[in-house]
């Protein structure tokens, strides 16, 4: 066999590399749009649902659901969609945009998350409305938001945040950061910060239960595999990584 000239040579292994990286072009992503607090359970089960499922790359987009909702409306493109409340998940089926009916999968409550060390002395949510004490919640239209007016108000608290935002990350971000005395969050957001917060638990939580739902999104591009992934969080593997981070049953 005659042998290939150094120039013909280099053109046949450039060739050959670009056909080996052809696979990576042709491999197949599901999209998956989730609450912010789902973040380490959700890139965890994602890891999963690759390995079960070689060739596929799961893209996960995290924020606040009611951001979610907005950008899917406009056309942005999801497979799946995990609300962190039903209200929320009601505006994507109020426009025919679920594929079937919405899936309860878990429950979270509220918890307030201070800095190490707890230097403004709360013990309560009480204490949360006290004049000087630098408050961050999420924003009304966000599920932990409207958790926690619906909280506050059923304890007859009157808060006065210096800070809404929109994603219960971004809450915890100013607690672990310094810049807020307080913040309330999701019991599963005070877990998995560890030691970087301290979790002051509250009674009145159970006044605002969030449930979550899951759905596939109407008009997916991977239909088939977006339902194979809600069947991941719904069955016993996926309740357990929820479990496991301190979400509650649906």
């Amino acid at each position: 066999m005659r042998r290939l000239a150094p120039a013909a040579a280099s053109v046949a292994l450039l060739l050959s590399l670009a056909g080996c990286g052809g696979s990576d072009d042709e491999a197949t992503t599901l999209t998956v749009y989730a609450a912010a607090s789902l973040t380490s359970t959700f890139e965890q089960l994602a890891d999963e649902f690759e390995q079960e499922h070689p060739g596929t790359e799961v893209q996960l987009s995290f924020g606040g659901s009611s951001d979610l909702v907005t950008q899917i409306k406009e056309g942005a493109h999801a497979d799946v969609f995990a609300s962190a409340d039903l209200a929320t998940m009601q505006k994507l089926t109020d426009d025919d945009l679920a594929d079937g009916d919405p899936q309860d999968f878990a429950t979270n409550t509220l918890e307030i998350a201070v800095p190490p060390g707890n230097p403004a002395g709360i013990t309560g949510l009480a204490d949360l409305a006290t004049p000087g004490v630098n408050l961050v919640v999420c924003a009304p239209e966000v599920p932990c938001g409207a958790a926690t007016r619906a909280v506050a108000d059923a304890a007859g608290v009157a808060l006065s945040p210096v800070s809404e935002e929109q994603s219960v990350t971004d809450v915890l971000a100013k607690v672990t950061s310094g810049e807020a005395d307080a913040g309330l969050v999701y019991r599963t957001d005070v877990q998995a910060a560890g030691e970087d917060v301290r979790g002051i638990e509250l009674p009145e939580a159970d006044s605002a239960v969030n449930t979550y739902p899951i759905v596939v999104v109407q008009g997916a591009d991977e239909a088939a595999l977006a339902h194979e992934f809600v069947d991941l969080v719904l069955g016993a593997a996926g309740q357990q990584v929820l479990a496991d981070a301190g979400f509650g049953p649906p």
